[in-house]
């Protein structure tokens, strides 16, 4: 049987490269991108292939929409050379950054930013790919808890998410004939370098967090990986048009 293969967007670090080490140790070959970081890169490529499967690192901005014909042209020729293959089978959709401002303070240049990576980007590096999808395989999009609860300065990072959950549905509904499943994972409050400087700041709101969260503590890159690789899984065969939320329970 020919090895599954999955691409994760912003694969080089953070909760995308706990997700694309994962999903290495399900038995896939990986393929990660990265906007800049070349070395992150290249170390979670060899953490990759200390698993025994192959992996390859794809330069690609997810707000230059204009770029992803051409991705896909670089992808497709990577696919062919590396894994000899065609296509591939699990698309996560995860780069983004993380923005705090409130509603009245949110900058117009810094809403489109938000826009043109968490949710123009996702759409339409899906909409590009979709013909080198395989069917029967799958779509993760990453969302956050924050669609969910409210916190003051994540109003737009907040409303972006949500879109993408939306978008998710119609996928799921849209790729049925296919065998494409589509599902969101939303993670809770994580230690990551999105919020790393934050939380150093202000270790209160570690604690606040923690309080709110019935597992009692800030989430860890580590508890976002595993759900991710379910859904890249035939266990997962069944699962549909969900919203799988890994916060530790907060706000229940």
């Amino acid at each position: 049987m020919d090895t599954k293969i999955a691409l994760i967007t912003g694969g080089s670090r953070g909760l995308g490269r706990d997700m694309a080490l994962r999903i290495a140790d399900r038995g896939l070959n990986v393929v990660i991108t990265y906007h800049s970081n070349v070395s992150a890169a290249e170390e979670t490529l060899a953490e990759i292939e200390k698993r025994g499967v192959k992996g390859i690192a794809l330069q690609l901005d997810t707000r230059e929409t204009s770029s992803f014909g051409e991705f896909k042209i670089r992808l497709k020729k990577e696919l062919l050379a590396s894994f000899d293959s065609s296509s591939f089978d699990f698309l996560v959709n995860n780069a983004g950054f993380g923005y705090h401002a409130s509603i009245a303070e949110t900058a117009e240049k810094d809403f489109d930013n938000l826009v043109n990576v968490h949710f123009k980007g996702v759409y339409f590096l899906t909409q590009t790919l979709l013909p080198v999808l395989n069917d029967g395989g799958g779509i993760v999009n990453i969302s956050s808890g924050l669609a969910r609860f409210s916190f003051p300065g994540y109003a737009a990072y907040g409303a972006m998410k949500g879109a993408v959950e939306v978008f998710t549905r119609y996928l799921a509904k849209e790729l049925g004939e296919r065998q494409i499943r589509a599902n969101t994972v939303a993670p809770g409050a994580i230690n990551t370098d999105f919020n790393k400087e934050r939380f150093e700041q202000m270790p209160q709101v570690v604690d606040y967090i923690a309080n709110l969260t019935a597992l009692g503590r800030v989430g860890e890159s580590e508890d976002i990986g595993g759900v991710v690789a379910f859904l890249c899984t035939e266990e997962a065969r069944w699962v549909n048009g969900q919203r799988l939320e890994a916060s530790g329970g907060m706000f229940v």
